[in-house]
């Protein structure tokens, strides 16, 4: 019995039933789409008033650097092994089954658990919504499942989970296609607070510049490097991207750079308009805007931000479903999920069940701190594919013409490694005790069912 058995990298080649339609443009925008939400929104202010003062700044470009070492990672291995799946399928191939099918896992739990959460935190903001137009919702159907606050079910967190999974069926151009138009408002919303609040720095809000030390910088890199995630996601599209080996890893990098760039011109802003002490709340941006007096243009960005949260569900929905899937087309996960609706050519058995248990998760679930399992899942990933590279090396040479190239190997990707193992264990111990439940039931789900379906075991 071989639980490390190895799919060829030549069986990577193999032909596609997914259509072959999107372009360099459009995974720039799938990134962008799931990496710029809440944490721009968000968690700029209560990282800058909790852990770094303004000197957040210097948070992300070290939170940044981090992410771009796994990027790097990310672009060779899309350009060697263009193919659905992302890591699950990096991991499979370099490391063997077991590893990959673990790495499957993982993923499955980061998507599943940043689906939920934005549901749940784009009902939270509907819901205010319509309190204040006198049509508010019984508590019962507010939010998940609590006895003590009478809470049974979160129906608009359901009910928008549906909708984004019926759009994500549509296929990858029609699903993309509002992405990218969310995106470009996203954009639109972001220009307009930094031309608006420009006007408004005070340059001594910035002063003290680092009023935690740097173990207040180093503590809110370890904070806003969770804004960054997501740019995974475009290494999923692989089997529906006219050139993968060129356009993938420009799609990660190029996402990611945008993001950084907004991220730190969104911080400076936002500091130098507010002090810091008082961004601890959860709509800073709007509220930086409203505390110059500017309350119109603040209700605008508001409004705004909770559309384009959707972009996140969108693009997370979409890789979910195109990562189930790669797996089920092994084997590792039922056949059926690798079924492609022949009219709009999309996973569509995958994309449902994607849907239909983010929507439970987001509905009757109470996350709590199973949220911050995302956390720990994804750095776990990294930490898979940053040796991955050095064995992707060894066994297969280096990269051809053409292909991206990881620069410096191994020492970004041993640098990378350290990183992501430092972040990880500043978790707390209820988290890693998650983490390896969840891995333990990954691995019992192999034993009893993997194995014996995968498609290697037939060969």
């Amino acid at each position: 019995m071989s639980y490390f058995r190895k799919k060829p990298l030549e069986a990577t080649e193999r032909p596609s039933n997914l259509k072959r339609e999107l372009k360099t443009m459009d995974l720039i925008l799938l990134g962008l789409g799931a990496i710029v939400g809440t944490g721009i929104f968000v968690i700029t202010g209560t990282a800058a008033a909790l852990t770094a003062g303004p000197a957040l700044i210097v948070s992300f470009v070290i939170a940044a650097f981090s992410c771009v070492l796994s990027a790097l990672c990310y672009a060779e291995f899309a350009s060697r092994i263009p193919v659905a799946g992302g890591a699950y399928s990096y991991g499979y191939t370099v490391f063997g089954e077991l590893i990959g099918w673990l790495v499957g896992w993982l993923m499955i739990c980061e998507y599943l658990l940043a689906n939920a959460s934005v549901a749940s935190g784009w009902s939270g903001y509907m819901n205010g919504f319509l309190d204040g137009i006198g049509l508010g919702l019984p508590i019962a159907l507010r939010s998940s499942f609590d006895v003590e606050t009478g809470s049974y079910v979160d129906v608009i967190a359901v009910l928008i989970t549906f909708l984004v999974t019926y759009i994500v069926i549509q296929g990858a151009k029609k699903a993309l296609r509002l992405n990218n138009i969310m995106v470009f408002v996203k954009f639109g919303l972001i220009i307009l607070f930094i031309v608006v609040g420009a006007f408004y720095v005070k340059p001594e809000n910035w002063t003290p510049f680092a009023p935690f030390g740097f173990e207040g910088v180093a503590t809110g890199a370890a904070v806003v490097f969770f804004a960054f995630l997501g740019f995974d996601a475009v290494s999923t599209a692989a089997e529906e991207t006219k050139n993968p080996r060129r356009d993938i890893p420009r799609g990660i990098i190029g996402s990611l750079g945008i993001a950084t760039v907004l991220y730190i011109a969104v911080t400076l802003v936002l500091t130098g308009i507010v002090p810091y002490e008082q961004l601890d709340i959860k709509d800073p941006v709007a509220f930086a805007i409203r505390f110059i007096g500017q309350d119109f243009i603040a209700g605008i960005i508001s409004v705004g931000a909770i559309a384009t949260l959707l972009t996140v569900l969108i693009s997370m929905t979409y890789g979910l479903g195109r990562l189930i899937y790669a797996i089920g087309r092994d084997g590792l996960l039922p056949k059926k999920l690798s079924e492609v609706d022949p009219k709009t050519k999309s996973p569509k058995n995958a994309t449902q069940l994607a849907g239909s248990v983010s929507a439970v998760l987001a509905g009757i679930v109470p996350l709590g701190k199973l949220a911050e399992l995302t956390n720990i899942v994804t750095l776990m990933i990294f930490v898979i594919l940053a040796i991955g590279i050095i064995k992707l090396r060894k066994d297969h040479g280096e990269p051809k013409e053409g292909e991206f190239r990881v620069p410096f190997v191994p020492i970004f990707p041993i640098i990378s490694v350290l990183v992501c193992v430092y972040l990880m264990i500043q978790l707390s111990l209820s988290v890693w005790i998650a983490f390896i439940i969840w891995l333990a039931l990954g691995v019992v789900f192999y034993l009893i069912y993997g194995y014996q379906h995968s498609e290697l075991n037939g060969e």
